[in-house]
């Protein structure tokens, strides 16, 4: 897919089930983007499209961060496995690099409103699973037994 004149530069701490389809939906959509891990093995998910760039690195730290370039990024993804590792690296993001979109994954929902008052954005697993079987049950309609 050719780059269009509305791509990002998109960088992704994290190559994890989650980082891994991002990236490759995101590189899919045109966009210019760099996973951050510090596993060699995890870049092994990404899907066979993804035409971004890969840095082994550890994640915490600011070598990291320079490394990827993220100067340069109009959206940060932190997307690794700990909640503490994502709200560091979203912060630095956000007050230290001024990163214009910064998204952070959270597992434990009761942290997100630290993310909130830091105008971070957040997905949960935990939330999004918990009403996608919720609705699953209470828009099943009348069961006849």
């Amino acid at each position: 897919m050719k780059k269009n004149k509305t791509s990002k530069y998109i960088i992704i701490v994290g190559c994890g089930g989650l980082g891994s389809s991002i990236a490759g939906q995101l590189s899919a959509a045109g966009n210019n983007v760099v996973v951050v891990d510090r596993d060699r093995e995890a870049f092994k998910k990404l899907p066979p499209e993804f035409s971004g760039f890969t840095i082994m690195t550890e994640v915490i730290g600011k070598s990291a961060l320079v490394d990827s370039k993220i100067e340069q990024a109009h959206i940060l993804i932190a997307s690794t496995d700990d909640d503490n590792t994502n709200i560091m690296i979203a912060q630095i993001a956000k007050m230290i690099y001024h990163v214009p979109k910064v998204i952070a994954r959270v597992f434990e929902p009761s942290r997100m409103r630290v993310y909130e008052d830091l105008d971070i954005e957040t997905i949960s697993p935990t939330v999004l699973a918990a009403s996608v079987v919720s609705d699953s049950i209470l828009n099943e309609g009348d069961v006849e037994s």
